[in-house]
């Protein structure tokens, strides 16, 4: 279950701590993906359509894992899923499309990192 840990993270509900979008999917897969906690640290910069060329934070942080794992393939298919959910991989686009909320992206991101 960790989509449901990942929108607490973001909701701060269930006695979890309010993260932005990218440390919400991170932080709820931080055990079954070894993922540090520098690493963590390093994606409070990237909520907002602040991570690296503009991309959903959501979708920065399931990629990231899934290539820190060597499965580029996956990530290939993260990238196309996302698309389809939400129109976009970039923040700015997604919110003019209005497909999918930001707690959406969260929970598209994870979700697709549980079933992988």
């Amino acid at each position: 279950m960790s989509a449901n840990v990942a929108k607490n993270h973001f909701l701060g509900k269930e006695g979890l701590r309010r993260l932005n979008c990218a440390q919400a999917v991170a932080s709820a897969f931080k055990e079954k993906y070894d993922l540090s906690a520098e690493t963590l640290e390093a994606f409070r910069a990237f909520g907002s359509g602040s991570a690296p060329e503009g991309l959903c934070g959501a979708y920065y942080a399931a990629k990231y894992i899934l290539e820190k794992n060597e499965a580029q393939g996956e990530a290939n298919r993260l990238e196309r899923y996302f698309l389809e959910q939400a129109g976009d991989i970039r923040c700015s686009r997604i919110r003019a499309c209005r497909k999918l909320s930001c707690l959406g992206c969260v929970e598209k991101s994870a979700e697709f990192l549980e079933k992988n």
